[in-house]
């Protein structure tokens, strides 16, 4: 049996220096404590309630227990995101899919769709002396971005009422959510815009009105989402499994009521809310029929419907949905978690 040295260490019977000894014990216990580090991922999404799992995930520990360190990213538009995104920026982005699909039509990026998440939480608010949509016709429409998502469903809404964009009304891009609600509130001459949560909440106690649903008016609607690019999903296979098996966890405690205070208190810290808008915005998160899809999952009769809505609104004949999604990382993410 070969002598092993009891200080200095061996190889093949041969005794080794102490210090090449003590080098190679510092090169594995600087590997072990590079395998120990979570991994950094910056996530890219809008400041609105629907990022309340996200908030949730990092304040209780979630993502840094499924080893990940998050740099959330809150984005002023669609635009800025779906440029960050195809720049290397940011490594995932949760937002309205159809943002992807604009990525990947206009932008000709290789973007792919991972996961559901809502129907959109949607509502088309107008100002208070507005009556009805028939009242939009000389008005102004301000939306994110003119090419995508919630913009085309009010184009959607407004065409079904008769009225053409660009000839009936004028479209004003100003950003996110926030920034939509901010130009109503500063300017009656903004007419109307999609607003969701918490805006909805917040533009009813400043008496502007809802004139319906987007999912009432227009029908099921996949809507947020997770999407990344396509190559770095291949290359990032297992961390992007392990994220949203992650994200799941933090919806799932997100949506448990035994967290209602909790989640109540982050969306006055992170939106920076009143008590009764962030219960209120909570109790509609909540809502079966409005609110966050259990796990994510994803509508693909929703998703059949953004995309036939893009194409007329756009132009051209909407492609199978395979060729915008892959659905096997959330399905190998799920048993992570538990069904």
């Amino acid at each position: 049996m070969p002598y092993l040295a009891q200080r200095s260490g061996s190889v093949r019977g041969r005794a080794l220096p102490g210090c090449l000894v003590l080098a190679c014990a510092l090169t594995l216990g600087a590997a072990a404590a590079r395998a120990d580090e979570p991994t950094r991922l910056r996530v890219n999404a809008f400041p609105q309630a629907k990022t309340l799992p996200l908030h949730a995930g990092i304040a209780k520990g979630i993502f840094e227990r499924r080893g990940f360190k998050i740099e959330l990213q809150l984005t002023e538009n669609s635009r800025s995101q779906r440029d960050g995104l195809a720049a290397g920026t940011s490594d995932v982005v949760h937002s309205a899919v159809d943002n992807a699909l604009a990525m990947i039509e206009i932008g000709k990026h290789d973007v792919v769709i991972v996961t559901g998440g809502d129907s959109g939480m949607n509502e088309f608010f107008v100002q208070g002396e507005v009556r009805s949509f028939a009242d939009m016709r000389g008005r102004t429409l301000v939306v994110d971005a003119p090419d995508t998502a919630y913009a085309l469903q009010a184009k959607k809404i407004l065409g079904q009422n008769g009225l053409k964009d660009g000839t009936d009304y004028t479209v004003k891009p100003v950003g996110a959510g926030v920034y939509r609600f901010k130009a109503m509130v500063e300017s009656k001459d903004n007419a109307a815009a999609i607003l969701n949560l918490p805006f909805t909440v917040q533009a009813e106690q400043l008496g502007m009105k809802s004139l319906g649903r987007t999912i009432d008016l227009l029908g099921p609607y996949q809507a947020g989402g997770v999407f990344v690019m396509r190559g770095w999903a291949r290359d990032h296979a297992a961390v992007l499994e392990r994220y949203i098996a992650a994200y799941v966890e933090a919806l799932r405690w997100t949506r448990d009521p035994a967290n209602r205070a909790e989640n109540i208190a982050l969306l006055m810290e992170k939106l920076k809310i009143s008590g009764k808008e962030a219960e209120r915005t909570y109790e509609l998160l909540m809502d079966p029929a409005f609110g966050f899809t259990p796990d994510a999952r994803f509508d693909l009769e929703g998703f059949n419907n953004a995309l036939a809505l893009r194409a007329e609104i756009e132009g051209g004949k909407p492609a199978a949905p395979e060729r915008y999604i892959d659905l096997g990382y959330y399905e190998r993410a799920l048993p992570r978690v538990g069904r």
